[in-house]
């Protein structure tokens, strides 16, 4: 190998995209939705993994309902109260879906929501 190889390949490492907070959040919402769509799609023939989907999408939003009640949160205490909102929403809805008096196509649509202003936000900053 060349010197010049061995300097292409170090820099080609160090000029990996950094990585912000809003992109791992995109990444971790968007995973928890598709999945969650999946498992919906086969919950006749795997309720147990509708049911682990669900649970992990209940998951995601008591994590996001602590950053947002979190005095040290930099968001607009408007957004903040929405997010702390909907994520009292997807718990109620979720024993819904459960008891099976509820379908799952409002939290997918919700999360998509988010993952909708994570990319505008994305795009303007």
């Amino acid at each position: 190998m060349t010197l010049q190889s061995y300097a292409q390949r170090a820099y080609a490492q160090s000029a990996a995209p950094t990585r912000t907070p809003r992109d791992t959040e995109y990444e971790a919402i968007s995973k928890i939705t598709h999945r969650l769509k999946a498992a919906a799609a086969r919950k006749a023939t795997d309720f147990s993994g509708f049911v682990q989907a669900l649970h992990e999408n209940r998951r995601l939003w008591t994590v996001l309902a602590t950053g947002v009640a979190d005095s040290d949160n930099s968001l607009p205490k408007d957004l903040r109260a929405r997010i702390f909102y909907l994520a009292e929403f997807t718990e109620q809805h979720s024993a819904q879906v459960l008891g099976n008096t509820a379908t799952v196509e409002p939290l997918l649509e919700i999360n998509m929501a988010v993952l909708r202003g994570l990319r505008h936000m994305r795009a303007a900053g």
